[in-house]
């Protein structure tokens, strides 16, 4: 199966993760409900300058520590994803004819790959900073997108634009683009593939091979 990590890497860079939450804690709920309130591009501003700052002052983070990673991830960054539906919009159609049982471990494994990936590309994080244009939406839009650019230095600007739907619970990512490639479109070609050639079982069996894989490397 066919992954594109450079894509994603360079995704994490900005915005550090796009795996399931775990429960906020007491002390990260009021920072949660503020963010909650923000207009889309103030809370992907606010977001990722948080993510950005915490990973330039952790040392672990920064040496590829995939237990912080994952920490960080959980706590700072998925309160505002909504995962479930980017992970039904990579599979597919096949995603209705997933059991229960199914769509929750095509969940787990896909978490699972992303903080992988993500632990190699936040230790390249050092001087970057994310500039976030204004937002061009009408007050009554439901669904915006976002632009922005990853800087550093005088390297140049890595485009990243990404789309959120407005929740009752204040706005959420469920897509990202780099440089032109959408995340979901980037994956559901690949996720078609291993199902076309062995349903959702496969494509569960190959996450969890590239898992184990990405595991005895590090």
């Amino acid at each position: 199966m066919k992954f594109r990590f450079a894509l994603l890497s360079a995704v994490c860079l900005a915005s550090a993760a796009l795996v399931q939450a775990a429960p906020a804690t007491q002390a990260a709920a009021p920072v949660a409900a503020s963010a909650n309130a923000l207009a889309p591009d103030a809370l992907i501003n606010t977001v990722s300058s948080d993510v950005l700052a915490q990973i330039k002052n952790d040392k672990a983070i920064q040496a590829g520590d995939v237990g912080k990673i994952a920490i960080l991830v959980d706590q700072k960054i998925m309160p505002y994803v909504d995962f479930q539906r980017m992970t039904a919009s990579a599979v597919g159609r096949n995603w209705r004819s997933a059991t229960p049982e199914q769509q929750a471990k095509i969940q787990a494994e896909f978490k699972t790959l992303l903080v992988r990936t993500y632990a190699g590309a936040l230790s390249q994080v050092r001087n970057h900073t994310i500039s976030v244009k204004p937002l061009r939406a009408a007050p009554s839009d439901t669904e915006v997108v976002v632009k922005s650019e990853l800087k550093s230095g005088s390297q140049q600007p890595i485009a990243l634009d990404y789309r959120l739907e407005k929740t009752a619970q204040g706005w959420r990512v469920y897509d990202m683009n780099v440089m032109g490639v959408w995340l979901i479109e980037t994956y559901r070609a690949d996720f078609g593939s291993v199902i076309n050639a062995g349903g959702i079982d496969n494509l569960i069996a190959k996450l969890q091979e590239r898992n184990k894989a990405n595991a005895a490397k590090s």
